[in-house]
């Protein structure tokens, strides 16, 4: 616990004040930035700065030639910190019974700027690891010029309150009669879909992907045929030259696209429902060759009825009736069913799309109906959509057989001399 000082000492609502460490750490290491305010020549300023706590420390950082900091020179700049996280907006009856949820941390003292090099390369590293973890394994450390021009102020965690609010609407019983909504819009800070830089070819890392369920992780799966991994806006050039035939797009949801920059477009939505956890997206490549050959998905995820759906599906052209998309369904087959443990996988294709219902019907699914009018067509027309699905209690005898038909090809092929690579094709025959 805090010491309460006449400076941190509430002179209202005081049960909304704590001094408890924990709490006020928790805040701290929660917010990505705080106000930094201080005075010069006698006049209030207040500045928006990055900050990290190591310790009952806080770091904030700057640039050497602001004010700030070369007046933390020497014997220290006295400063207050505050940092506020908004979690909810309160809709009272009254006006004056407006309120906020919120959670926040005031922090006073004396700053001094921090020169040691060990501690700096400590500090820059923990605020490395605050954007992301993993993240200053992941970039170029500063160099020493950058070091040179980059300043710490370090302020130790002595004089500290938390204020905080919580709960719902606290009007006047007088007011409870009132015919106005009341109640908590709750508000939280969330990462959108992270957008690559131009020229960017890694994937993205971890830690920008959200936390979600294994239902939603976009494993890496590997097979003697195709490798699944997590499709990135970085696929693109290789999936549009993969899939320039006409004939791949011909029956999907989305016109082909046009150039490259239209099928990126296509990726980002993919990537945007994974955001939202309406989709898991994988970009299928060729495992002899490395080549982007097509993608795929899981889609209608529902882990409380343990149930998932393949389908946006879309493969080159030069690997139909390769070993490719029935090796990749066995193993998004098999992670639903041996590592997710759900009970049904469910594929949905166009009714005129007669090619696409006899591979299904090869996986050893079941077709259980048609859905009428189901979704709209790039065309405008409306499409029927044929409905497959296989159970949990079918699933063993599947897999068996669809093992044999990847057995069967590759005995097939070694015997004909004729599994090879030909430029950017992978035939299993």
């Amino acid at each position: 616990m805090y010491t309460p000082t006449a400076r941190t000492t509430a002179s209202r609502s005081r049960e909304r004040m704590s001094y408890d460490r924990d709490a006020a750490h928790a805040v701290l290491d929660e917010a990505y930035h705080c106000a930094l305010a201080f005075t010069v020549d006698g006049a209030p300023r207040v500045l928006p700065t990055l900050h990290v706590r190591v310790g009952d420390t806080l770091y904030l950082h700057g640039s050497t030639g602001s004010r700030p900091l070369l007046a933390a020179r020497g014997d220290g700049l006295p400063v207050c910190v505050a940092v506020t996280l908004l979690d909810g907006l309160v809709y009272a009856r009254s006006q004056f019974h407006h309120s906020a949820n919120y959670r926040s941390v005031i922090a006073h003292g004396t700053a001094h700027l921090v020169t040691d090099t060990g501690l700096r390369a400590e500090v820059f590293t923990a605020l490395m690891e605050k954007i992301g973890a993993g993240r200053a394994a992941q970039s170029r450390p500063p160099s020493r010029r950058e070091l040179a021009e980059t300043a710490l102020l370090g302020l130790p965690l002595r004089e500290v309150s938390v204020r905080s609010r919580t709960g719902g609407v606290r009007d006047e019983p007088a007011d409870l009669a009132l015919p106005y909504w009341a109640g908590v819009v709750p508000l939280r800070l969330t990462a959108g879909l992270p957008q690559p830089d131009t020229g960017v070819t890694a994937p993205m890392p971890a830690y920008l992907r959200p936390a979600t369920t294994p239902w939603h992780e976009p494993a890496v799966l590997h097979g003697t045929h195709v490798r699944l991994e997590p499709l990135d806006l970085s696929h693109t050039d290789e999936l549009y030259a993969a899939t320039t035939d006409p004939e791949v797009w011909r029956h999907l949801g989305v016109p082909q696209p046009t150039d490259p920059e239209a099928l990126r477009d296509g990726i980002a939505t993919a990537l945007a429902a994974q955001h939202r956890g309406e989709r898991v997206a994988w970009a299928q490549r060729c495992a002899v060759t490395g080549a982007v050959v097509g993608a795929t998905s899981y889609y209608e995820i529902d882990d409380d009825r343990r149930s998932v759906a393949i389908g946006y599906t879309y493969l080159g052209r030069p690997w139909w009736r390769t070993g490719i998309n029935t090796e990749a369904k066995l193993l998004l087959l098999g992670r639903a069913f041996d590592d997710l443990d759900a009970v049904r996988v469910v594929w949905h294709t166009d009714i005129r799309n007669e090619r696409s219902q006899r591979a299904i019907e090869r996986l050893g699914a079941t077709r259980e109906g048609v859905l009428r009018m189901h979704r709209q067509r790039p065309d405008g027309s409306w499409r029927d959509t044929v409905q497959y699905s296989m159970t949990a209690d079918e699933w063993p005898n599947a897999q068996v057989r669809l093992r044999e038909r990847l057995l069967g090809r590759c005995s097939s092929a070694s015997d004909s001399s004729s599994l090879r690579a030909e430029g950017t094709r992978c035939r299993c025959l």
